[in-house]
């Protein structure tokens, strides 16, 4: 192990050693004659464990969220893990994307195009202006509810099942922690400005929750950094943005995998920072 950090013993660094293995980082403290000493098994990790360290030790409200997150009820041995109890619009959200794919045979039969921004099949839409125009007319019948429908619209199994996953771990979090009306603005939000960046670019041919997703994903990184709550590990915000950079080039196809809505990952990912920079978080939260 590498010696990262030593302290006097009066400092009391059981909350935050229980938050470190809830973070997955292995560690230990040992003690030698008046100090402690703060030992990290990988030494990448060293930096933002020392950032957080001091952030622990300077502001009190750190230290308040730690020790929230500690005591937490969905928390078990350090580890997110909650109940449909206490996330029910989450668990909402991922049974209708399921019904919505079973329904729809994938997308595969005609209730498919009464989910997407526009019918593809009543409007010209291969020009931008052409696109603005049928989703001009399409908003003025009334039919609001088709910015909102392609999230639940999914091609594969093995997409609306990775959704869930992610949708259930992050989302949930971010209901328990920032309540149910932070969750419901951030789906608002990222839904339109993913689908609308999707649609303007491509035309209507798309579908998924991906975009929220990503956008759940901005929010709790960026949001993460002022007020600590969320548990993630931060290799998956490297992931997702890695991944979603590959999306705009030709190697999911010739891997077979298919085109990926690449334009509503970038829109709902900078939607969720946007909102994480813009709306404020409540020092008071849920334990």
């Amino acid at each position: 192990m590498y010696r990262v950090k030593q302290l006097d013993t009066s400092v009391d660094l059981g909350g935050f050693s229980q938050w470190l293995k809830g973070q997955g980082v292995p560690h230990r403290i040992s003690v030698e004659g008046a100090f402690q000493v703060l030992w990290l098994e990988n030494p990448d990790h060293a930096e933002p464990v020392l950032e957080a360290l001091d952030r622990f030790l300077a502001e009190p409200e750190v230290r308040q969220a730690v020790e929230q997150h500690n005591r937490s009820p969905v928390f078990v041995a350090g580890r997110w893990q909650p109940s449909p109890g206490h996330a029910p619009l989450v668990i909402g959200i991922i049974v209708l994307g399921v019904l919505m794919a079973w329904v729809t045979g994938l997308g595969s039969n005609q209730l498919t195009t009464s989910l997407m921004i526009i019918d593809p099949r009543a409007y010209d839409w291969g020009s931008m202006s052409e696109r603005l125009s049928a989703l001009s007319a399409t908003l003025a019948s009334g039919q609001i509810w088709r910015l909102f429908t392609p999230d639940f619209l999914h091609f594969s199994w093995t997409h609306i099942i990775f959704n869930a996953v992610m949708l259930w771990f992050l989302g949930s979090q971010v209901e328990w922690f920032d309540g149910r009306g932070r969750l419901v603005v951030i789906f608002i939000i990222t839904s339109l400005v993913s689908n609308g960046l999707q649609y303007l670019v491509t035309g209507p041919l798309f579908g998924g929750l991906s975009g929220v997703v990503y956008g759940i994903l901005g929010y709790c990184w960026l949001s993460q950094r002022t007020v600590p709550r969320f548990q993630f590990p931060p290799a998956l915000v490297t992931f997702a943005v890695v991944w979603m950079v590959i999306g705009f080039t030709p190697l999911p196809e010739l891997l077979g995998l298919g085109s990926m809505a690449n334009e509503a990952h970038l829109g709902g990912f900078v939607g969720g920072l946007a909102l994480a920079a813009f709306l404020p978080v409540s020092r008071k939260r849920r334990a």
